[in-house]
């Protein structure tokens, strides 16, 4: 005969849900430019790259030309001799991520072409890059 042995229940604590840093702080970003840069605000734009989705989505995204890497916001205003600005946000330390080759890739290829590709931590330094980028003169084609 084969004894049983019962358990007690272990009651387990909830996961926490993460905490998307990155997006609140590009989210304050754009509340911030909105108010300080209406022009700018009215003209910035978001890739949405990122983010966990399900494969078939996925690959039908793929298919229509999301490609890893590329900087989250674009501002195609010219300034300063560049045909615009890619920025690659990432959250303020210690929350930040490391870029990836992908993006390190992509600021290289962009930078190449004659556009400001940065990498930004935080909303502050977003900030800061931005209004510096356009406080510069306008770039005139020839």
């Amino acid at each position: 005969m084969t004894t049983l042995t019962i358990r007690p229940f272990k009651h387990r604590q909830p996961r926490a849900k993460p905490v998307d840093r990155e997006g609140q702080e590009q989210a304050a970003l754009m509340t911030e430019l909105q108010l300080r840069f209406p022009a700018a605000f009215k003209l910035i734009y978001h890739v949405p790259n990122g983010g966990h989705r399900v494969k078939l989505v996925a690959a039908k995204l793929k298919g229509q030309g999301v490609k890893a890497g590329v900087p989250d916001l674009v501002l195609p205003m010219a300034r300063g001799g560049y045909f615009g600005l890619y920025i690659e946000f990432k959250a303020m330390p210690p929350f930040d991520a490391a870029v990836s080759p992908s993006q390190d890739a992509w600021i290289h290829a962009l930078t190449d072409q004659g556009y400001l590709a940065i990498v930004c931590r935080g909303r502050i330094d977003a900030m800061d890059a931005i209004r510096a980028y356009l406080l510069q003169p306008v770039t005139v084609a020839a």
